[in-house]
């Protein structure tokens, strides 16, 4: 039953995001506002609503113009497969604090999904997404801090995001920008929030450099991509944060016992 229920869920919320995003980036009014086509502007109506299922039927075209409708099922298909994987994968028993953070996890993933979606769009990562994310992490923190009766939860998931927000402000500074943008800098306080170990921030660091290098080849190969091209690091930090948060202490007692053996 819960399984379903996370498919529904994300298959609508993904669908959301798809509206939400557009609606951010074009200035509108994403509460009141109703969905319409990126390039006639009609407004849609419920069967042209329907996550992935419309987008199917209509061939991946505008009911009324007739072209090529911008927004794909990507987003609406990920979140569900996401919020599954979480499920699956937890690493805390969904009771007391562990069911906590999986509620506050799903929502934040809904939030990291669209700025996913508007960094690997428009190369930027607004803060009307970020700030939000940072307050409802920080909130997660400070209710597991609540349901543990334990200061040390806040205090280390402070310190974990000084290490990443640090490491990034320091090349942004460096670099004067070109190697790390300041929405990086900004997401990297809302990632460093929701790890729970000195490690986790390294290995988040070290895993977005991996999924930033394998997601980078097909454009290196094919020479679309030089050194100074642009590249939406946003997502990929995304990435190395759901591998930390729900494989990270499997992964660090991997390699700990590798080390000590």
């Amino acid at each position: 039953m819960i399984p379903l229920l996370l498919i529904f869920l994300g298959l609508v919320l993904g669908s959301f995001v798809n509206a939400f995003v557009w609606r951010i980036h074009k200035h509108k009014d994403w509460v009141n506002d109703r969905s319409e086509c990126t390039r006639c502007h009609h407004k849609l109506g419920p069967l042209d609503l329907i996550p992935v299922l419309s987008w199917v039927m209509l061939r991946g075209k505008c009911r009324y113009c007739h072209k090529k409708i911008e927004d794909t099922p990507f987003t609406e298909l990920m979140l569900p497969a996401v919020f599954l994987l979480s499920y699956f994968y937890w690493p805390m028993e969904l009771t007391g604090r562990g069911m906590v953070e999986f509620v506050f996890w799903l929502v934040l993933l809904v939030g990291l999904l669209a700025l996913t979606v508007y960094d690997l769009r428009w190369f930027l990562l607004p803060d009307k997404i970020v700030f939000p994310l940072l307050g409802l992490a920080f909130l997660q923190v400070l209710i597991s801090a609540i349901v543990e009766r334990d200061i040390q939860i806040v205090t280390m998931a402070v310190a974990c995001a000084l290490i990443i927000s640090g490491i990034f402000y320091i090349l942004f500074q460096l670099s004067k920008g070109t190697w790390i943008g300041g929405g990086d800098v900004k997401l990297a306080l809302v990632l460093g929030l929701l790890c729970t170990s000195l490690l986790e921030p390294f290995l988040l660091l070290f895993t977005a450099s991996v999924a930033g290098l394998i997601g980078s080849l097909p454009a290196i190969v094919k020479g679309k991509a030089k050194a100074k091209t642009q590249i939406p690091f946003g997502p990929f930090l995304i990435i190395g944060l759901i591998v930390v948060r729900l494989f990270g202490n499997s992964i660090i007692s991997w390699y700990t016992g590798i080390l000590y053996v």
